[in-house]
């Protein structure tokens, strides 16, 4: 396993949940941590907190001049790259006889292409570190969730791209890698009006029971399997579930009644 210790580590969606957590997490560990969103505020009470390991980037992914600004500022705080992880995203409801066509092009637009351009960017300086990059994907390509299909057809490209993108980039000793989280507490779901936020602990405590672990996850323990990508030089090509178990399509509680 790599040391994170010193290691420059882009990541985007950080002014909240998963990200924000990551670069949290990334920098408690020693990494030299380029945290972007396109929240300043936000931005810069994480920067606040954490202090020098972490530089922040206010930006949108899915803007080709505010990807540039990412990554210059990344290779500048760190030196170069060893890491980019790819966590800005949004969920994408619509009913399949209600589709329109800029609904579906803004879903891939956040969700996947600006991923892919980010990528593109960091790889000749991926390459000079024998670097990595994460794309963060979603269980709702192991469970099927009505009315969500563009954003589970999003995130099931993103799955395809990692194992396309991990077959290309590996001679090259780019490791390329996904995270599947279940349900974890962020803002994804509210900001999307999947939730309301008075409804939040109501609704969780019933996602729960679809874990078979009977929980839901933290943030935490998304970013410390990230780490783990980050670090596992012998991984590559993975789609790494981190769900507590809903993906495996069975309840908490369930249990075979012995004869």
């Amino acid at each position: 396993m790599r040391a994170i210790e010193g290691m420059s580590v882009l990541v985007t969606g950080a002014s909240s949940g998963i990200g924000e957590e990551t670069a949290r997490y990334l920098a408690s560990q020693g990494a030299r941590v380029t945290a972007t969103a396109r929240r300043q505020d936000r931005l810069d009470a994480l920067a606040e907190e954490i202090g020098p390991n972490c530089r922040v980037m206010a930006g949108d992914v899915t803007v080709q001049s505010d990807r540039e600004a990412m990554m210059a500022a990344a290779l500048d705080h760190g030196g170069g790259l060893e890491a980019l992880v790819n966590n800005a995203g949004a969920m994408f409801r619509q009913p399949v006889d209600g589709y329109t066509e800029e609904h579906l092009r803004q879903a891939f637009d956040t969700n996947v292409i600006s991923g892919m351009m980010l990528s593109s960017m960091a790889v000749p300086h991926l390459a000079e570190r024998e670097g990595s990059i994460t794309f963060i994907g979603s269980t709702h390509t192991r469970r099927a969730f009505a009315g969500a299909s563009p954003y589970a057809t999003a995130k099931a490209a993103v799955e395809g791209l990692t194992r396309v993108m991990a077959a290309e980039l590996g001679p090259r000793q780019i490791r390329v890698n996904c995270v599947l989280p279940g349900a974890v507490i962020t803002e994804l779901n509210t900001s999307a009006g999947v939730m309301r936020p008075e409804d939040i602990e109501e609704r969780y405590v019933a996602i729960a029971r679809e874990h078979v672990l009977g929980r839901i996850g933290t943030a935490r323990e998304i970013a410390e399997a990230i780490e783990y990508l980050i670090r596992a030089e012998w991984v590559t090509g993975v789609a790494l579930e981190v769900d507590g178990g809903i993906g495996l399509g069975a309840s908490a509680g369930v249990a075979t009644k012995p004869k």
